[in-house]
């Protein structure tokens, strides 16, 4: 009896061993920022402010963005933000921010409302030209139209500056 509870014993510290190697020797890393960057040719992105071009206005809106931006950029690339002559250079207008009818109630009445922003983006990589471009980035957002527009704008706002900034991130340095 002795002998069985030994073997089971040591089986048991094996399997122990055996686990705790296995998991101490293999260790894997990834980092998911999207950015496929060769920081042996940029070094450094020159973002300038997007000035707001919109026939309807929120004040806030234009700050929020310009920042959000920089921020993407500071936060998951290592180049240097630069005031001029950098290697990438993303510039731009906020050109509409719009509201619109989503969807008809039963009554007739709009019951969402759909809030959107585009903006239109330059982007320059002084290392290959090949990379240059100009288009428009959108994002929308909806909401019960029961609630005013003052109610829910800061919030939507945020969700669409989010939307756009990773956007143009995605189309400028993580080459999908």
């Amino acid at each position: 009896m002795a002998w069985k509870v030994n073997k089971t014993r040591k089986l048991y510290l094996i399997y122990i061993v055996v686990a705790l190697v296995c998991l101490t020797a293999c260790s894997v890393s990834y980092k998911f920022n999207g950015a496929s960057i060769d920081y042996s040719k940029v070094r450094t992105i020159q973002i300038a402010d997007f000035p707001i071009r919109s026939a309807y206005v929120w004040g806030p809106m234009g700050p929020m963005f310009n920042n959000k931006l920089k921020d993407v950029f500071a936060n998951h690339t290592r180049l240097e933000q630069v005031k001029r002559n950098g290697d990438l250079k993303i510039e731009g207008e906020i050109t509409q921010y719009q509201q619109r009818n989503k969807s008809v109630s039963s009554e007739g009445y709009s019951a969402q409302t759909e809030l959107s922003i585009t903006v239109n983006v330059r982007f320059t990589n002084s290392s290959n030209h090949n990379e240059d471009f100009e288009k428009q980035f959108t994002a929308t957002a909806s909401y019960d139209t029961r609630r005013s527009l003052n109610s829910v704008q800061e919030e939507l706002v945020e969700q669409m500056v989010k939307d756009l900034t990773d956007q143009i991130f995605n189309a400028t340095v993580a080459n999908w």
